[in-house]
């Protein structure tokens, strides 16, 4: 049964309350004192609710005693629920103590019906709160561990799906197979190679990076595999050194590996095989072992089915697929990106909830890459402290509506648009764009104190 503590100095109510908490299978626990009732709260840490009255002395209609009370109460738990009870005298400090984060208020006479459905509808979200504070507190515990036991390369991320995918990451860093990174322009493909390459056993080898997007294709073959003197138009009078063969002993992250011409994927399924190339001009095979992480935004499938890509190397590359989710798929990690990248400034600024708000609904079409450049903007343009929703001077979206129907704020923002407005819920829902119930939920949802 839950307990319920009642604090209230008129022994008809407490008996009146005691009778319909029992009723509805409900253990109340009685004070007629404030100092009594918040004796019984620290001898009970199992207590539930409270259920306090807003003045214990005779003559005494101001509230102030409750008000005290309310605070007390809320020093020794600073989460459990407290229903007022009030006469209309009082109804102005009720209010501003609901503001406070009180749960509700109940005028004398109550009814009892909306009373206890009032409390069951507390429990009920005390208990899924204590589920989700539970469920946040394991998914920190979690990062704490991952960040502990590997080299993360400082990414900063909040979001579920990211941790999955860092933990794959990590795990497949230990063997040498090919690893394919897939996922949108922007959104940080290098840095996840970064920690697979900081965590495998060719760590401490060369680590060699190339686009191939960016090579001309009439260098991709010499840049990747090394050409003899003269193989090539300009070639000149040296061998060159392929980025293979630099990259013996350790790893070669091919970037944009969708743009490889077909010769070069011919070479590349070699190497990939056996371990064995030959530079451009030359029939001397050279044999390395190189650890191969390959990304694309490309889709790789569809190419294979226009005849661009064979699809022999793709399933040589495609031997663990790491999926990097769109920065509008992750929207938890958007404010503390943005928060990391105001930080490198040598005076850096803070963002105003709308601002937040703003970067909350926006799709992120260029990612990380994106985000970074907009901070990078507004902290120039920025005079002052705070950088508002209108300096971020982002694109307006097509499908805007769309978005603000879809949009769900993290918990980080709707903490700091409660911290900025005070505590005050009708504030903070309209600097949300949300009704006041609608935010109810969602601080609810977070297991957030209002």
């Amino acid at each position: 049964m839950d307990k319920v503590l009642i604090i209230d100095d008129n022994s008809s109510i407490v008996s009146a309350l005691e009778i319909l908490l029992s009723l509805h299978d409900l253990q109340p626990l009685c004070a007629i004192t404030p100092q009594a009732g918040l004796q019984l709260l620290r001898e009970n840490k199992d207590i539930s609710l409270v259920i306090q009255d807003m003045n214990f002395t005779a003559d005494t209609t101001s509230g102030e005693e409750g008000r005290e009370l309310f605070f007390a109460i809320r020093e020794i738990n600073p989460d459990l629920p407290i229903i007022l009870l009030t006469a209309w005298t009082q109804l102005e400090m009720a209010v501003e103590l609901v503001r406070a984060g009180a749960a509700d208020y109940l005028g004398k006479p109550w009814d009892d019906n909306k009373l206890i459905s009032t409390i069951n509808n507390l429990l009920e979200l005390g208990e899924l709160q204590k589920r989700q504070r539970a469920s946040q507190q394991q998914a920190m515990n979690a990062r704490s561990k991952l960040r502990e036991n590997f080299d993360l390369q400082d990414i900063i991320y909040r979001s579920d799906n990211m941790q999955k995918l860092l933990e794959m990451a990590t795990q497949v860093a230990k063997s040498d197979v090919p690893v394919l990174i897939t996922g949108p322009n922007g959104a940080g493909k290098e840095k996840i190679a970064d920690i697979v390459q900081a965590n495998s056993q060719f760590r401490d080898g060369p680590f060699i990076k190339v686009n191939v997007g960016a090579l001309p294709e009439d260098l991709m073959e010499a840049e990747l595999f090394g050409a003899e003197p003269g193989a090539y138009t300009g070639a000149g009078n040296k061998a060159r050194e392929g980025r293979f063969e630099a990259a013996d002993g350790g790893t070669l992250f091919l970037d944009e590996i969708g743009e490889l011409s077909a010769s070069g994927q011919v070479k590349l399924l070699r190497v990939l095989q056996t371990g064995e190339f030959q530079r451009l001009g030359s029939s001397q095979t050279r044999k390395v072992k190189v650890r191969v992480i390959s990304a694309t935004n490309s889709d790789l499938p569809k190419a294979i089915t226009e005849g661009s890509f064979r699809q022999d190397l793709f399933y040589r590359l495609n031997v663990i697929e790491l999926r990097l989710p769109a920065l509008c798929e992750r929207p938890e990690d958007i404010a503390p990106l943005a928060i990391s990248f105001l930080g490198e400034d040598s005076n850096p600024k803070k963002l105003s909830p709308q601002a937040l708000t703003a970067m909350t609904r926006y799709q992120w079409p260029g990612n990380v890459r994106e985000l970074q450049n907009v901070m990078q903007r507004a902290s120039v343009l920025c005079q002052e402290e705070t950088i508002d929703e209108a300096l971020l001077a982002l694109p307006e979206q097509p499908v805007a509506e769309k978005v603000d129907m879809s949009f769900e704020p993290s918990r980080e923002l709707l903490q700091q648009t409660l911290t900025s407005c005070n505590g005050i819920i009708a504030q903070a829902a309209r600097e949300l764009g949300m009704s006041r119930q609608a935010l109810y939920r969602r601080l609810e949802k977070h297991g957030i104190s209002y």
